[in-house]
């Protein structure tokens, strides 16, 4: 393998993380312990990060070798990283720091297709970030024991980065939301099961209903001008007529692209190859050619819409 490239595409992944040169530099110098020419001279290529050094940045700033020797050698490497709601900290933290980056000058360009509310759509409604966390202990917790809604309780450190991420979700310059035209139908349905099995309340049920109603508020004001009410960045949003099968997404910058498969909810499948998310990117806008867009068009339609949306949610 030519060592110049694996060298380059490892300082590419480094300026991904903080494309100021300065911010990388103070940041490696905190990490490492190393004067800041000694960091220059690396990020120069005068002398090489030594591979005790290579292997500290990429664990921490989860950069991964294999993935930098795969772009050297032909393979195009994708990746399953583990989620878990109980231990989702580093990930939202991650996800915060790097949108918290993306300054209003620079072309950001999100897209979600999805057949459930996304991390992105439900944070900020704490009802339902609790039903989300309560689904996953029910699905991969204890075998034993089964958790209710009242004891899946989030961390009070998570409400607070949940908060932050919400707010620099609204750095992305351009977003795109296309939903399944069933998206709320699946959400009622599994809400009323754990209420027939008892392991959500009445009283909870109720709590969870005035979120459902509190989100189609935030999207039919969103829909209906286009962009975040405060940062007034532009959001499209459509609605899919056909069923979309699982949540994928991708994010492309300038400096950094990635697409994502949500296809299993205990992981994630994604890539930051290139062609890869070139090509996943334009596949994804082809999905629009099967959706309707809803967001300062089609005034009637995106009434109809939000109308029928309250009113399963009033079926619970």
């Amino acid at each position: 393998m030519n060592k110049n490239i694996w060298y380059d595409h490892f300082l590419k992944s480094l300026y991904e993380k903080y494309p100021k040169k300065n911010r990388l530099a103070e940041a490696l110098m905190d990490l490492l312990c190393i004067e800041r020419e000694a960091v220059y001279r690396r990020l120069r290529k005068d002398v090489m990060f030594p591979f005790h050094e290579i292997v500290k940045i990429a664990s921490t700033w989860n950069i991964s070798i294999n993935e930098i020797i795969g772009v050297s050698n032909g393979n195009i490497p994708f990746f399953m990283r583990p989620f878990s709601y109980l231990d989702s900290l580093n990930n939202i933290r991650e996800s915060t720091e790097f949108l918290q980056k993306l300054e209003p000058s620079f072309e950001s360009e999100y897209m979600e297709i999805c057949n459930k509310p996304s991390r992105v759509m439900v944070t900020g409604h704490t009802a339902l970030c609790q039903f989300y966390l309560f689904k996953w202990i029910y699905q991969y917790g204890n075998e034993e024991t089964v958790t209710p809604y009242s004891k899946a309780v989030i961390p009070g450190s998570m409400h607070q980065l949940m908060s932050d991420y919400h707010v620099a979700t609204k750095n992305i310059s351009n977003a795109s939301y296309i939903l399944d035209h069933k998206l709320f139908d699946f959400l009622v349905c599994d809400i009323q099961y754990f209420h027939s099995v008892k392991l959500i309340t009445d009283e909870e049920k109720e709590l969870l209903k005035k979120d459902m109603h509190a989100l189609i508020d935030q999207m039919a004001d969103i829909a209906r001008k286009g962009y975040h009410l405060e940062e007034k960045n532009k959001i499209n949003i459509y609605i899919s007529r056909i069923n979309i099968d699982t949540n994928y997404s991708y994010l492309y910058t300038k400096a950094f692209k990635v697409c994502c498969i949500h296809g299993i909810s205990e992981n994630d499948i994604y890539t930051t190859d290139d062609e890869v998310v070139k090509n996943f990117r334009k596949w994804a806008l082809l999905k629009k050619r099967t959706s309707v867009q809803i967001s300062e068009v089609d005034e009637i339609g995106r009434i109809e819409y939000f109308t029928r949306q309250r009113q399963l949610v009033d079926t619970l």
